[in-house]
């Protein structure tokens, strides 16, 4: 009796073991617990591992329970924990949502780096400053990652200065050629117009006709050409063969062999009035006189341009008046030059008005006045007043004995000079 119990007892005792050391002794997950696996990540991959042997465990602790009347507790392996770590791992890969907020999104993937595992690219090297001067602050960046770049410096646009009306048409003043240099055609002048390279025996002359045209027989039709130099005029003839197929480059030689069109009218004082022909747009009076041959009691020249309808006075005494530029259809007349006078009192033989000529000093006009008087004496001062442009007279006292010794120029007078010979101090 006492062996069958000790049997029995032995039996239950070895039942209540078995489960606990079956669970301690195999590996992987008890129940329904997942198996961790590796994944060529490096996460962990959870699935789920049947276990033949649940229904025979499960039968046997219940069996256990009811002869000892206690529920027996399986220990937990190491192993188990770690399953379960790795469950947990590897349900956040698989798409849970994980406890832990979503990783913030970092330049040049560095998200994508961090969430595999891997080492996100390390920072360029900041720029250092130039010498002398410190380096700027670095912009604190609060997420993980390459700090951003920073600006990229522009150039200002330069600014365009605006360059007033006023300049652009003195620029283009100065740039056109100069009116005594160029020719205009115009009605009536005769060309001579060859073509380079031809060895044509026809006619070169062309006359400009009263409508404005020559007519050149490879050009097709009638060319105008008032108001053109001879290389324009040269020019539009290439063009025109060009444009009928006959020569693509061919070149002229333009020039003027009779000047017609520009006249300028010179009357009054000269030995050959008339019409005078010009061969510029614009010449010198001088030129025009040449021609005209003015006599010797022309003084002065009155000029009617055409183009303004002003009228100039200028005297035939100034060389800078004989500069003065004529245009075609100007009107020029030479007159006499009028009488003019000066005064002298005081000391002289003979006092009063005298005729002024042009270029006349004080000793000369002394002279003409009868010289001075015996009685002057030996020092002798000379006050010449002259009109201002305020109609004051202005006075300038010169010494007559220092004149004469040529210490002093002897000055020129002018027409309507007042002087007064032989005033002392």
């Amino acid at each position: 009796m006492t062996k069958k119990f000790l049997w029995l007892a032995a039996l239950a005792a070895a039942a209540l073991v078995a489960p606990a050391h079956a669970a301690a002794q195999r590996v992987g997950p008890v129940e329904d617990e997942p198996v961790a696996a590796a994944t060529p990540n490096g996460a962990a991959k959870s699935e789920k591992k049947p276990d033949a042997a649940k229904p025979a465990e499960a039968g046997a602790a219940k069996a256990a329970e009811d002869k000892a009347g206690a529920k027996p507790v399986a220990p937990v392996s190491s192993d188990k924990k770690t399953s379960e770590t790795a469950s947990k791992g590897d349900a956040n890969a698989g798409g849970a949502k994980p406890s832990s907020p979503a990783p913030t999104p970092l330049p040049n993937g560095g998200a994508a780096h961090a969430a595999r595992g891997e080492k996100a690219a390390s920072p360029a090297p900041a720029e250092s400053a130039p010498p002398g001067q410190s380096n700027p602050p670095a912009a604190i960046n609060t997420s993980a990652g390459t700090p951003p770049a920073p600006p990229k410096y522009e150039a200002p646009a330069p600014v365009k200065a605006e360059i007033p009306a006023s300049a652009n048409a003195a620029a283009a003043v100065a740039a056109a050629p100069a009116q005594t240099s160029i020719y205009r055609l115009g009605a009536g002048d005769i060309l001579d117009v060859r073509m380079v390279g031809s060895t044509s025996r026809e006619a070169t002359l062309y006359t400009v006709l009263s409508n404005g045209t020559i007519d050149y027989p490879l050009a097709g039709e009638p060319t105008r050409v008032t108001g053109l130099t001879p290389e324009e005029i040269g020019a539009r003839l290439s063009d025109a063969l060009r444009r009928r197929g006959l020569f693509d480059r061919a070149q002229f030689q333009v020039s003027v062999r009779e000047y017609v069109s520009h006249t300028a009218l010179v009357s009054g004082l000269v030995d050959q009035p008339g019409q005078k022909v010009l061969r510029r747009e614009a010449v010198p009076l001088y030129v025009v006189l040449a021609e005209a041959f003015p006599r010797p009691e022309a003084g002065r020249v009155v000029i009617i341009s055409r183009a303004t309808g002003q009228t100039k006075t200028l005297d035939l005494s100034d060389s800078n008046a004989l500069n003065e530029l004529v245009s075609h259809g100007d009107v020029i007349n030479v007159q006499p030059r009028p009488r003019e006078f000066f005064y002298i009192g005081g000391s002289v033989a003979s006092a009063g008005q005298k005729d002024f000529t042009t270029g006349m000093t004080l000793t000369q006009a002394i002279l003409a006045s009868g010289g001075v008087a015996r009685d002057a004496g030996a020092k002798v001062r000379v006050a010449v007043a002259r009109q201002g442009a305020d109609g004051r007279l202005v006075t300038a006292e010169y010494d007559l004995r220092e004149i004469e010794a040529g210490r002093v120029p002897d000055p020129r007078i002018q027409p309507g000079d007042r002087i007064d010979v032989g005033r002392r101090r």
